[in-house]
């Protein structure tokens, strides 16, 4: 599937995620009916591909499923608290951790975790831009009955399970920590050290 037209991509990425029952749960739920910029991204797209491609159980290795929102009117944390419980709620009959985040607020709290200052980010497909490798920075959601999906960088790491950072949006130390987990899970992986980039 490497170096295939993107719309045959994302259609046989629609093809592999269907396969995982959590993320078309998810999906099916319409966590977000108040907003229209929102997606299901990140590990548990990539990893249900790298799971797929290596003949593993659909769902092995994944900790959690990643929903973002954008929301810029409340930007406070007992709102995106808010939006978690009620999602969690929503998705109460899922066996899975589903983690919730306003990614109108990320420029909020990010120095304090990364140690790297970011300025407000501007929508959904801002901050998945900016995700810490190009495998993961892909965003699925499904809106009016149709699957859309966004990334940035294409499709062709996550199909040939290529792991590259993301400069310079990552941090160094975030990406190997990255790395490390992943090759232990999916040994097939092929890791762009980060002073190759």
């Amino acid at each position: 599937m490497v170096d295939r037209p993107i719309q045959q991509q994302a259609e046989y990425l629609v093809k592999i995620v269907s396969k995982n029952p959590h993320i078309m749960a998810i999906l099916n739920s319409n966590p977000f009916p108040h907003y229209n910029n929102w997606y299901l991204g990140a590990g548990c797209i990539c990893q249900s591909v790298w799971n797929y491609l290596s003949d593993k159980e659909i769902t092995n290795g994944i900790k959690d499923y990643d929903l973002v929102y954008y929301d810029a009117k409340d930007i406070s944390k007992e709102g995106e608290i808010r939006e978690q419980n009620r999602v969690e709620k929503l998705l109460s009959a899922l066996p899975v951790e589903v983690d919730v985040v306003n990614e109108a607020r990320v420029h909020l709290w990010f120095e304090q975790d990364f140690g790297k200052k970011i300025n407000q980010l501007k929508s959904c497909e801002d901050a998945i831009n900016r995700w810490p490798t190009t495998a993961t920075a892909v965003g699925i959601n499904k809106i009016d009955g149709k699957v859309n999906v966004y990334a940035p960088y294409g499709l062709n790491d996550l199909f040939g399970m290529v792991v590259r950072p993301n400069k310079p949006s990552v941090i160094k130390w975030v990406y190997e920590k990255k790395v490390e987990k992943w090759t232990k899970k999916w040994i097939n992986l092929r890791v762009i050290p980060w002073k190759q980039i």
